[in-house]
């Protein structure tokens, strides 16, 4: 059987699932490693799936996609566009589109399974492909590892995996040491006192309230951290009241905070606390705000030699040229979960998703950030070729090169 690789990642795109939900996607990875025979194993951590290739002595690698879309409207206007919907966790309808090459992602490794399951004869060891839920809630790889993939299945002697960027097609951009930043997911509530919009003195407004926090929230990066240093404070969601007459008790505010190590972390969530702290005591807030911490991923950290060693088989597979350094991404991933707990080196690099002459003219126009979407962006369109087959391709490459 021959996966039709194109169709595969149109039938994705036009039907992506948020988090924890990817049951269809699930179906269709499922499907097609029945029809390769490849053995594997559903519903671990939830939704998702876990295959092996075995073929005789050797290293053990393990090579994970992740399945998820976002809750994002598509404005793409592509003929496959998504028009699906979903229900989030706090029960909204919402558009939902794949604005991450998440659908990439499993459609590169599913064909790189295929390659590497019809030619067992340049290759010895075991293959572990892993198709992860919920990586945009950073919860998806701590489900897998709770329901106990890394014990049912054989344990990695290295993770591997890869992320599709607005690079230009057929690059291949990596790095050694801190490839993406460690991040929080923070809650704020502010506790006001709520009262009818014609008597605001009777109240403690907490969207006032929220919109100072807002406001000096933006002064930790531009004013406590040094411009030598890396750091993200996002508010990205901010969420108070229900009618224009109406005061409410609370605010709400979800944070999202970016940074390369745990001694940058233990600070900014510091400074965040004082400052959020501070707002609802200069608001006269009778009751102290609550931060709940929603998630957090570590730093995406490659190690050191085995990226060198990959870097050379790119090199000498695709060209010399064609590996770039794309520096640190202040995105982060889960999937440095699997290599931290099974003690194992990691390597994640990016693979470019734009048409090469599009990006030279955007680059020479210096109009990148204008010209060309970025990830979780509504019109974020990778071109088809050859982005899936350099995404097929990294991952072959990648395997044979720690297998025996």
């Amino acid at each position: 059987m021959t996966i039709d690789l194109e169709a595969l990642y149109v039938d994705l795109h036009r039907h992506p699932e948020l988090s924890f939900q990817e049951t269809r996607t699930a179906g269709v990875v499922a499907r097609h490693l029945a029809e390769l025979g490849i053995e594997f194993e559903e519903g671990i951590g939830r939704t998702g799936i876990a295959a092996v290739v075995r073929n005789g002595e050797g290293p053990v690698v393990w090579l994970r996609a992740d399945m998820d879309g976002l809750p994002v409207r598509e404005l793409t206007g592509l003929e496959y566009a998504s028009t699906a919907r979903g229900t989030d966790p706090a029960g909204n309808d919402v558009p939902v589109m794949h604005a991450c090459g998440h659908d990439l992602h499993v459609t590169a490794l599913l064909g790189a399974l295929e390659r590497l399951a019809s030619a067992t004869d340049t290759w010895s060891g075991t293959v572990v492909a892993v198709f992860q839920p919920a990586e945009e809630h950073g919860a998806g790889a701590r489900a897998m590892i709770a329901d106990g993939v890394l014990d049912r299945f054989p344990r990695p002697d290295i993770v591997l995996g890869q992320h599709v960027t607005p690079l230009p097609a057929g690059t291949i951009g990596v790095r050694s040491g801190t490839q993406m930043a460690a991040s929080d997911a923070l809650t704020v509530t502010l506790l006001g006192r709520g009262g009818h919009g014609s008597r605001p003195h009777a109240t403690i407004d907490p969207v006032v309230m929220a919109a100072a926090t807002v406001m000096r929230l933006q002064t930790i990066v531009s004013r406590e951290v040094d411009p030598r240093d890396v750091a993200v404070v996002t508010v990205g969601s901010i969420h108070a009241g229900l009618k224009h007459n109406i005061i409410p008790a609370e605010a709400r505010l979800e944070l999202s905070l970016r940074y390369p190590d745990d001694a940058a972390r233990e600070r900014v969530l510091a400074k965040v606390e004082r400052v959020v702290r501070a707002e609802a005591a200069a608001s006269g807030a009778d009751e102290p705000p609550v931060i709940d911490v929603d998630h957090t991923l570590p730093p995406t950290i490659n190690d050191v030699h085995a990226t060198a060693r990959l870097t050379l088989a790119f090199d000498r597979a695709f060209g010399e040229g064609t590996v770039v350094d794309p520096g640190m991404f202040t995105g982060s991933e889960d999937v440095s979960w699997f290599a931290r707990e099974a003690g194992v080196p990691l390597v994640f690099w990016f693979w470019g998703g734009v048409d090469p002459a599009v990006y030279a003219a955007a680059l020479a126009a210096d109009r990148i950030a204008s010209d060309i979407p970025t990830n979780h962006s509504p019109y974020f369109a990778p071109v088809l070729h050859p982005t899936i087959e350099r995404g097929v391709d990294a991952l072959v490459v990648a395997a044979r090169e720690f297998l025996a």
